[in-house]
């Protein structure tokens, strides 16, 4: 047996793992020798403190001192992490110190404890609770209507074993208040049970975003953060972990702070952040981190895919699809984000609000702050830039606010001041739920761009601009994650490749779509083309996906129909919508069609973007099960079940000297994932630098090629161009004068001027390697 090299403490590459009851970390442990054949340097798991029960995906912990036993418990962890370092493996462990779960408050004794004893409760100071705008007591916006001849929602209530009990949800009785009346029993509690729809405006306790059964903790306090991390300091004491993942960091009050206090408790690890990037935000220098989960990779990875000739059509398209003008992005963006912080998020703008009591009008100019803020928040007094410029931007837009911008900036630059602290943990919950998850399903010029991490107004970058980019990263954070898919991408890698491809026939998307349409009429045509899109990039899906997909995709749009108030017509066409693509002959055939046309160039899209992510700069991240074609739509889709065992024999194949093709079996993929990850990990010497090499040739345009210290990527953009111009041509790529082998064929190559049309015969993709 091969000894395993000793563990790097920052990983080659990662793969990535969703742990359930379904996928436990015993199933984890029996897959660790698949992802060391495979390529992967460490295994990365998602959450594994315990969480509320069911949890498909836990983020919602409810015990931070224990592995969840539904996904194996400690044993569990044990298992995997004694498998990973048999195989020579490292384990990132995903970790959740914004929020905790408490849909179900018995399960969380944090809370549980809160609402039985109020302020009294030790961990009353672990929340972020605003009492005395509750009247002394914790607001729960869990009532729904009152049933038939209930006077009110709280005539509900009954008292079962002792406990407040709701159609089966419990809550505690505080000691002596216990009667036979369950609403006086009520009346008499430190909590206060309210109906659902006042928690956008009327709640009292910080939320992740606006979901009321997660509710947000101060790990600034010492404490706090000592008790809700002892298993994860655990996990590095007993040499379990090498590293962690750190969800929503923006939602703390002070995340460099907190990654210090991580870094001090834990030994200073391996650690990234999810951070959301804009532009060209960078990540804080100064914080504890080795950088991003990778959206930022993946946004330029789609971008220098996409054909820019395509922009002026589909933009008119985007237009002829709106009643009334087409707003620009950055419009959109502003009114989405002021309707969440006037609408589901009102709550948190009200309490900034409550901490400037003098400043009139402070709520009206605190929510337009957040609509014109350029990042997802600022970090004072790093970036106190961005806060001007949203001050700026806010007084353009509301003249009338003038005077009350003019007393709040002076408020909200001082780092110290609670509102300026609370603001900067609202303005990203402002700008992810009015950006990724409003305006991304109402902006569907090409809907491959509208992806976590990105800029829809940028539509497209050329080769120079991405070796730019790639210059850079290798240069600031070259161990930050890159990606392609992740459990919150609304598309699949593999889904928007396809996309891309009608950045290329952006004339026959029209024709197809307005037939689409005649078929299948909504009304809504934005959304129409968005699904669609969606349809013919997932393509072939089942009727239950699409349908679910659907659903999720119009009520986030919020145009047509919502999540609070469903509109039953509309959602009865939107059905009806998706059926067709399955039932009408005639939307059958224009499906087929666009796919038939658009398959084998998203195939080379979907290659090249693997083989950019892999060899590129940063620590490539391989989501499960996207070795293969990876299809998935928004989750929960993209957590479906993963077959491991028709993955390995295919490894087992392409390992036994079988050259797959390009076709729906996604083994090719499989091929240019493992060789490349392979390379990497086996081969760290030829990845040392990141170098542009020079393309020549009437279809230089169409090639990405870089060395990275002895290992030259080159990949097929454009596809469909390329294809139409009539193929390579006298295209060369300049090689250092030696002798190369491609990783992914086998055949070799000499250096020099190397003759493209010799190197991608096969594959629209080569790795080479100095042999």
């Amino acid at each position: 047996m091969t000894v395993p090299a000793p563990l790097s403490r920052v990983p080659v590459s990662t793969y990535r793992l969703q742990i359930r009851e379904s996928f436990d970390l015993f199933e984890a442990a029996k897959l660790v020798d698949y992802l060391r054949d495979l390529g992967a340097d460490w295994v990365y798991l998602s959450p594994l403190l315990e969480a509320t029960a069911g949890s498909d995906h836990g983020y919602d912990v409810v015990n931070h001192s224990r592995v969840d036993p539904a996904r194996g418990g400690a044993e569990g962890l044990a298992a995997a992490s004694a498998a990973a370092r048999d195989h020579g493996l490292g384990v990132l462990i995903d970790i959740v110190p914004n929020h905790v779960g408490v849909s179900v408050p018995r399960e969380n004794s944090w809370w549980w404890d809160v609402l039985t004893l109020g302020r009294a409760s030790r961990y009353a100071e672990a929340f972020d609770i605003d009492w005395d705008f509750g009247g002394g007591r914790l607001r729960i916006p869990v009532l729904g209507d009152p049933s038939e001849g209930s006077a009110s929602a709280i005539d509900d209530l009954s008292i079962v074993d002792g406990e407040l009990d709701y159609y089966g949800l419990r809550f505690p009785i505080a000691p002596g208040t216990l009667g036979d009346d369950p609403a006086e029993v009520h009346d008499r509690q430190n909590y206060e049970l309210v109906d659902w729809r006042r928690a956008d405006a009327e709640l009292n306790y910080r939320r992740f975003f606006a979901v009321n059964s997660l509710a947000g903790i101060r790990v600034e306090v010492p404490w706090v953060f000592e008790e809700s991390h002892v298993e994860i300091v655990r996990w590095f004491t007993e040499g379990l972990a090498d590293g962690l993942r750190v969800d929503h960091p923006d939602g703390l009050l002070d995340p460099g702070g907190y990654l210090d206090d991580l870094a001090r408790a834990t030994g200073s690890p391996y650690v990234l952040v999810e951070k959301i990037l804009e532009g060209d935000e960078p990540l804080p220098p100064h914080w504890q981190a080795a950088g991003t989960t990778g959206y930022d990779a993946l946004s330029d990875i789609d971008r220098v895919l996409v054909d820019p000739r395509g922009r002026v059509r589909l933009d008119r398209l985007e237009e002829s699809l709106h009643d009334d003008e087409a707003p620009a992005w950055h419009d959109l963006i502003h009114d989405t984000r002021r309707g969440i912080a006037d609408g589901i998020l009102r709550s948190e703008i009200l309490r900034i609000a409550r901490l400037v009591p003098d400043i009139d009008t402070a709520a009206d100019a605190i929510a337009e702050v957040t609509a014109c803020f350029p990042v997802y928040r600022s970090y004072l007094p790093y970036g106190l830039e961005h806060l001007e410029t949203a001050l700026a931007e806010a007084a353009e837009r509301r003249p009338d606010l003038a005077a009350t911008l003019g007393s709040l900036g002076s408020v909200l630059r001082d780092p110290g001041h609670p509102a300026a602290q609370r603001l900067q943990q609202t303005t990203g919950m402002v700008m992810a739920k009015g950006v990724e998850d409003t305006a991304f399903y109402r902006y569907a010029r090409l809907a491959s761009l509208t992806e976590v991490g990105g800029d829809p107004a940028e539509f497209s970058i050329g080769v120079d601009e991405f070796h730019a980019r790639q210059e850079k990263r290798q240069a600031t954070f070259p161990a930050s994650l890159t990606t392609l898919t992740t459990h919150d991408t609304k598309r699949g890698e593999d889904v928007r490749a396809r996309i891309d491809v009608l950045s290329e026939i952006p004339e026959q998307w029209r024709r197809t779509l307005g037939a689409l349409r005649e078929i299948s009429p909504l009304d809504d045509g934005p959304l129409e083309s968005l699904l669609w899109e969606s349809i013919i990039g997932a393509w072939p899906a089942s009727r239950e996906r699409l349908q679910e997909y659907a659903i999720k995709a119009s009520r986030e749009a919020g145009v047509s129909t919502t999540w609070t108030s469903p509109n039953e017509a509309f959602e009865k066409a939107l059905a009806a919508l998706v059926d067709s693509a399955f039932d009408n002959p005639d939307a059958r055939a224009e499906v087929e069609a666009i796919v038939a046309l658009t398959s084998a160039p998203g195939w080379s899209n979907s290659l090249s973007a693997k083989l950019l992510q892999i060899t590129g700069p940063g620590v490539p991240d391989v989501y499960q099960g996207s070795e293969f074609w990876e299809t998935s739509l928004v989750d929960p889709d993209n957590r479906r079940p993963v077959d491991f065992d028709e993955r390995r024999a295919a490894l087992a194949a392409l390992d036994a000297g079988t050259l797959p093709p390009i076709d729906e079996s996604g083994h090719a993929k499989l091929l240019v994932t493992s060789r490349a990850l392979r390379l990497r990990r086996d081969r760290p010497d030829l990845f040392t630098r990141y170098a542009p090499m020079t393309v020549v040739g009437e279809r230089a345009g169409h090639l990405v090629a870089f060395d990275r210290g002895g290992a030259v990527t080159l990949a097929t953009r454009l596809p469909v161009g390329l294809a139409d111009a009539g193929g390579w041509g006298d295209t060369t790529v300049l090689l250092p004068q030696r002798e190369m082998v491609d990783v992914l064929t086998g055949d070799v190559h000499q250096g020099g001027e190397l003759h493209v049309a010799s190197v991608l015969g096969r594959y629209p993709v080569a790795l080479l390697a100095a042999s």
